[in-house]
């Protein structure tokens, strides 16, 4: 008996192994074998596998390097910021990655440590997206409904690292973080249409959005409430910007737990190889609808968790989250409605920054180049097209000002 429990005991320990080993390079995985690999792939994602709504191909697993500057103001500072126990929002932040030590599930504030990483990650002082191409798409039979074509630019005023003034923009009265510009070229009937949102530091402040609308051609102020409402019809909220565009204390953030999951970060140019010295070759879209990045898959580290909203009148019970514990970028979301069934799962492809544009080799930044909202209520999907550059030196602090809406609506 004896020897018949050790021998069963290896077995088990054999096979669980097995299980969690990753998937070789060049593995693909579709409906025939996902069970195999479930342990690396998110829920939801499974179950579109073994509908046959998309299948994953394993691409070789890579590190990013961070910005200098941003690694060595981690260093610096590491240890000296906290949680405020009174209004849970940071203190003696000056830099950096916040919180540097792994989550402990039993630190009551590990999931919002998590959200204050991902809030200050390094995406660069300055990004433009042009052109940044929104389609909106049938799941059913992949048809292109809408397109629109925008120019996309964000400004950090705060804590900036590589183009001067560093570390902050001066007369900022008003206490910017960062800011986000969205410019409408196409199609005829929203040309013009112009959002503007302004992210305070003050995370017990409101944030400042502005849109403007061509068939309005007028400038307005839009309240808390329609930044979480679908943005010029898509399947995307204001508050989904950047992963997360609200404030962290709207929502309570939990820690789930850590887990090594397929994740689509990829080498661009080895998939989309340049076309000539200035021709950016776009990435595209598989699967049902086609509304899937068609990109390899890598094993990453990311840290799950949820985010519930404070308010009971939000249009979301939670959203979770899947978090990169390189970049904190996040990779992937599921969100849940009010009946806390899933809506809307999120999907964001990110190439190294050294396999994409010349402009953004050594920026240390994982370069967003395609993202998939789809609907699996509907049915329905939009997905992003981006040709990204960080640190441009195209983008002006003027275009982040009231009155730019103003005169580029004219």
């Amino acid at each position: 008996m004896k020897a018949y429990l050790t021998a069963l005991g290896f077995i088990l320990a054999t096979s669980n192994v097995i299980a969690n080993e990753a998937p070789a390079t060049d593995t693909i995985i579709s409906a025939n074998n996902v069970n195999q690999f479930s342990h690396v792939l998110d829920e939801p994602i499974q179950a579109l596998i073994k509908q046959g709504a998309l299948s994953v191909t394993v691409g070789p697993q890579f590190d990013i390097p961070q910005n200098s500057v941003f690694a060595q103001q981690t260093d610096k500072h590491r240890g000296t910021t906290q949680i405020n126990p009174d209004n849970k929002q940071l203190k003696n932040y000056h830099g950096g990655t916040p919180f540097t030590e792994p989550p402990d599930s039993n630190d009551q504030n590990a999931g919002l440590k998590i959200a204050w990483n991902m809030r200050y990650a390094y995406g660069g002082d300055t990004s433009i997206v042009d052109p940044f191409i929104w389609d909106y798409k049938s799941m059913v039979d992949g048809k292109i409904e809408r397109s629109i074509s925008f120019v996309g630019k964000t400004l950090r005023y705060k804590y900036r690292t590589t183009i001067q003034p560093t570390p902050d923009l001066p007369k900022n009265p008003a206490g910017i973080f960062n800011g986000i510009y969205l410019y409408a070229k196409e199609p005829f009937d929203l040309k013009n249409t112009q959002l503007l949102v302004h992210r305070l530091e003050d995370d017990s402040a409101r944030e400042k959005t502005w849109l403007y609308l061509s068939v309005q051609r007028r400038v307005r102020r839009l309240p808390a409430g329609q930044t979480t409402d679908a943005f010029l019809g898509s399947d995307i909220m204001i508050e989904d910007f950047l992963g997360y565009n609200g404030r962290i204390n709207d929502m309570a953030w939990r820690y789930l737990g850590t887990k090594e999951l397929l994740t689509p970060f990829y080498k661009h140019n080895a998939i989309y190889p340049q076309q000539g010295n200035d021709e950016y070759q776009f990435g595209d879209f598989e699967g049902q609808g086609n509304c899937f990045p068609s990109v390899p898959w890598q094993m990453r580290t990311t840290y799950m968790v949820e985010a519930k909203p404070t308010s009971d009148s939000h249009p979301l019970s939670k959203r979770i989250y899947y978090i990169d514990a390189e970049t904190f970028i996040p990779i992937a979301g599921r969100y849940y409605d009010r009946n806390d069934k899933i809506w809307r799962i999120a999907i964001g492809a990110f190439s190294h920054p050294d396999f994409h544009l010349v402009q953004n080799k050594d920026s240390g930044v994982a370069i967003p180049t395609l993202i998939s909202m789809v609907d699996v209520q509907a049915n329905h999907c939009t997905t992003l097209r981006m040709k990204t550059v960080i640190n441009s030196p195209q983008v002006k602090r003027k275009d982040f000002t009231i009155q730019s809406l103003r005169s580029k609506g004219k």
